[in-house]
């Protein structure tokens, strides 16, 4: 295991989600102008490496401390100097000295873990130091920086000297046009027509950090037991798990979610036993409505989800019934070794790479090898062959298809009251078996048993966008999005949302949906498809020839005959649509 000394700067856009809600274009435009006119061009001259992008944030390691509080000191005074009559585009900046693990082009480890810890510290248009950092620069760079104290902060077992600095000078540094506090107050969601709450990441709190999924894991089981509930609505884990790591204040949750209540606590796991706190919050006053402890054995796991919901529920409505909350009971498997490839499988599977496709579909058949009978586990093998035929299309051959239509038909039969392996079992058999028919009824099933799983709506968008249902879909896929506002993987709604407008015959839309799928995934092929052929319907060559050439970049065995059926649509005027795009593209027939 390779490690190195490296100074790790991490930093997000403040207020991003209602950014987007206000202006989503603008704001996608703008901060991608900031990127290639300002941000990307100070790293490269400080000799800076970008490791990765997450959506509104940003992971950048330096050789050298003083590069790295020099780039930032740098973009944060262009910023607050910047006159725009756009979206203000605000960022916090943590940065931190210490010691990463090396995972390919990834870094981990507690140095990174700091800086993201730093990072939620630093005021808008500011950054935030650790005292290594402070230590590195100050006799070196003309910067005055505020003496934070020591802060506790999450998942770091000590606190950590901090130090803030502002380019205003001030806790803010927005420019003329709009202050941070006006900023960060700009339209929050509107609470949904019936108590709504979203399930925050638990804290793992074991000494080994390999139990991170487990403690996921549990909370996803938790999510899933409160989203049965019809008079709920309940925000689905993908959004939930943004703020993973992160301190936050539950009124923001609350703003940028849009619910009242939030849940939060914490997971620890030694030996055969298992200790899980949880605190529920009015993320609208900041009050505990309730708090308690369970202790129990592994074997008890499930028993210690159910009472975590059942306190949960009768805090919010203390006169509910108590059938409804046993109605939400559902042992998914009776073993505790299948339960713990299913965790894991889980985890890796939310990677989105054909590597980690691999090793989650690994641990699926592990989990089913144990409990034949384990619905969820067979619906999830069957999706990660659909998850693959996405990543990696001209992977999936005949024998692939064969056995992810045996999967999908098992985790139906097994979870006929199962709404999640029922949603599995249905986009597979859509989209990788080619019944659109059959799936779509498994995913209306679904729906009814559980009108809060957002997987579930857009599932069955997608479903109904190739049966000709494109109102249906358009529908449907915004209600995934409503269900999970601040999802990682919305770039999959926003795809099959473009694609639910280019078969409505609303080429524009369909642009602008596939633009924001490719904002954040440059290589989704779904979303690279509905682009090509709508530029080419809107007479907009230069588009469509970049976005075909980068097709043929990732995937240079795709033709046009192969994109005519990579997505199954039913419909003859579906078809023949696509077929003009893709004709007008440039794409051989």
């Amino acid at each position: 295991m390779e490690r190195r000394l490296a100074a790790i700067l991490a930093a997000d856009v403040v207020g991003y989600s209602r950014l987007i809600r206000a202006d989503e274009e603008g704001t996608l435009l703008a901060l991608r102008a900031l990127r290639e006119e300002l941000i990307d061009p100070k790293i490269c001259e400080h000799r800076g490496r970008i490791v990765k992008l997450m959506g509104d944030g940003i992971l950048v390691e330096f050789a050298s401390v003083v590069d790295a509080v020099a780039c930032s000191a740098e973009v944060q005074q262009r910023l607050a100097e910047r006159d725009s009559d756009g979206p203000q585009i605000v960022f916090r900046i943590g940065i931190n000295l210490g010691d990463v693990v090396i995972d390919g082009e990834d870094i981990q480890g507690d140095g990174v873990n700091v800086a993201a810890r730093l990072e939620a510290l630093s005021e808008p248009g500011g950054m935030c130091i650790s005292d290594a950092v402070h230590d590195q620069v100050r006799d070196r760079l003309a910067l005055e920086f505020d003496d934070a104290g020591k802060q506790e902060v999450k998942n770091i077992d000590r606190p950590v000297q901090a130090w803030k600095w502002s380019a205003s000078g001030s806790a803010s540094a927005v420019g003329t046009n709009c202050d941070a506090g006006q900023l960060l107050q700009a339209q929050p969601l509107p609470l949904p027509d019936k108590p709504s709450i979203a399930v925050l990441p638990f804290d793992n709190m074991s000494n080994d950090p390999e139990q991170e999924y487990f403690a996921d894991g549990v909370v996803e089981d938790i999510i899933t037991a409160l989203s049965r509930m019809p008079w709920l609505f309940v925000i689905a884990r993908n959004s939930s798990f943004i703020y993973k790591g992160r301190a936050v204040d539950v009124k923001e949750v609350g703003r940028d979610l849009g619910v009242r209540y939030v849940l939060e606590g914490s997971i620890r796991k030694a030996g055969g036993k298992v200790r899980i706190t949880g605190q529920l919050i009015d993320a609208t006053t900041s009050v505990h409505l309730w708090a308690d402890r369970y202790d129990g054995s592994l074997e008890d796991i499930f028993d210690l989800q159910d009472q975590v919901t059942s306190s949960v529920v009768g805090a919010i409505a203390p006169k509910l019934e108590l059938a409804e909350i046993e109605r939400t009971k559902c042992k998914p498997t009776g073993s505790l070794d299948a339960y713990d490839y299913y965790l894991r499988g889980m985890a890796a599977f939310h990677h989105w790479s054909v590597e980690e496709n691999q090793a989650a579909l690994g641990y699926f058949y592990r989990a089913i090898e144990i409990d034949p009978e384990y619905a969820i586990a067979h619906g999830m093998a069957a999706r990660c062959i659909n998850q693959r035929a996405v990543v990696q299309p001209l992977a999936v051959g005949a024998k692939e298809i064969t056995e992810a239509k045996r999967l999908a038909r098992r985790a139906a039969d097994l979870g006929r009251n199962d709404a999640f392996a029922l949603c599995m079992a249905g986009i597979t058999l859509g989209f990788v078996v080619r019944d659109v028919a059959g799936g779509a009824a498994l995913t209306q099933r679904a729906l009814a048993l559980n009108p809060n799983l957002a997987t579930a709506w857009y599932s069955d968008g997608w479903l109904n966008v190739w049966l000709g249902n494109s109102e249906i879909g358009i529908e449907h896929i915004g209600r995934a999005m409503q269900l999970s506002p601040q999802d990682p993987m919305i770039f999959q709604m926003q795809s099959a949302m473009a694609h639910a407008h280019f078969t409505a015959g609303d080429d524009s839309q369909a642009w602008s949906w596939a633009q924001k799928a490719l904002h954040d995934r440059p290589d989704h092929l779904p979303a690279l498809v509905v682009a090509t052929a709508s530029a080419a319907l809107l007479g907009r060559p230069t588009d469509a020839e970049e976005t075909k050439a980068r097709i043929l970049r990732i995937f240079p065995q795709i033709d046009h005959s192969y994109l005519l059926t990579f997505l199954p649509y039913q419909q003859p005027q579906d078809t023949a649509r696509w077929a003009e795009g893709f004709r007008r593209a440039g794409f051989a027939e």
